[in-house]
């Protein structure tokens, strides 16, 4: 194992860097990135990396942040209104149909990179070059999904806390409606979608879980044995591994739950081995 750094950029996926100097956590630093030199904070670090988990070779870290370094940072938030402000208008004026959702400023101020969404590709190209020739600097027009749009401007999910992607979630991971079914959710779009429009990010927290567990439930509405007599049924809890069963008894009708363990069922009322299709 070894003892990496782990360092977050702006609307970044965190990333490993060798750790040379004593760090806390949330401190900005300067560190050397495949795209140059970087401004990032620290969000671990003394972490123990397993075998596997990193990447060789590791970037090093140039340096802790200095005054210096954070008046720079303040000079490009400073003079991100002003961007976002020039770009919309230049969108607006070649006709593009396209959102702008950020903007930012390389470390060194050689790019400024501009941040978007777009129902489909956009042609940009006389659009770079205005935006060139207004800020005599290089320009990056990075088209992202409405999941990474949600990450990068937050919110507040309809659980009522912050959007997981925007706050507690280092990247996005893959979810889909399975992930749903296996929990016993509505299928509702409206029920099961965040903020972007897509599935929500918490159905993946305890879907290994609840994968196992479904497996063992019998199906809604099948016919099982239980200590009282046959009777078909209407619900199951996963978490308490119980079963409700409707049981015709006398002419009457009757509710019960019982353990997982006191029903029996065939094959047949097992639930079925669908194919997991993602939904991004």
């Amino acid at each position: 194992m070894e003892k990496v750094v782990i360092i977050k950029f702006k609307n970044s996926k965190p990333y490993f860097f060798r750790s040379d100097v004593e760090l806390k956590k949330g401190q900005n630093v300067v560190v050397e990135t495949s795209r140059g030199t970087e401004y990032g904070v620290v969000v671990n670090p003394a972490y123990e990396a397993r075998e596997g988990e990193i990447t060789q070779p590791l970037k090093p870290i140039l340096r802790v942040a200095n005054e210096k370094d954070n008046a720079i940072i303040a000079e490009h938030e400073a003079r991100r209104a002003e961007a976002m402000r020039v770009c919309r208008e230049k969108i607006e004026a070649h006709g593009l149909n396209m959102k702008l959702i950020d903007c930012e400023f390389t470390f060194d101020g050689s790019k400024v990179i501009f941040t978007f969404t777009a129902e489909s590709r956009v042609d940009f190209r006389e659009l770079v070059k205005d935006l060139a020739a207004y800020f005599h600097l290089r320009i990056e027009l990075r088209q992202v999904g409405a999941r990474d749009e949600t990450r990068i401007l937050g919110g507040i999910a309809p659980c009522g806390r912050v959007c997981c992607c925007a706050s507690c979630m280092p990247e996005l991971k893959k979810v889909s409606i399975k992930m749903a079914k296996n929990q016993g959710l509505s299928l509702n779009p409206g029920k099961i979608s965040g903020l972007c429009g897509r599935l929500m990010c918490c159905l993946s927290y305890e879907n290994e879980y609840y994968a196992e567990a479904f497996k063992k439930m019998p199906k809604l509405g099948a016919t099982v044995d239980t200590p009282e007599g046959k009777g078909a049924v209407i619900s199951t809890d996963m978490l308490k591994m119980t079963v409700r069963v409707k049981i015709e008894k006398d002419g009457a009708l009757l509710y019960r739950d019982f353990p997982l363990g006191d029903i029996q069922f065939g094959s047949g009322a097992a639930q079925d081995e669908d194919d997991d299709k993602i939904s991004e």
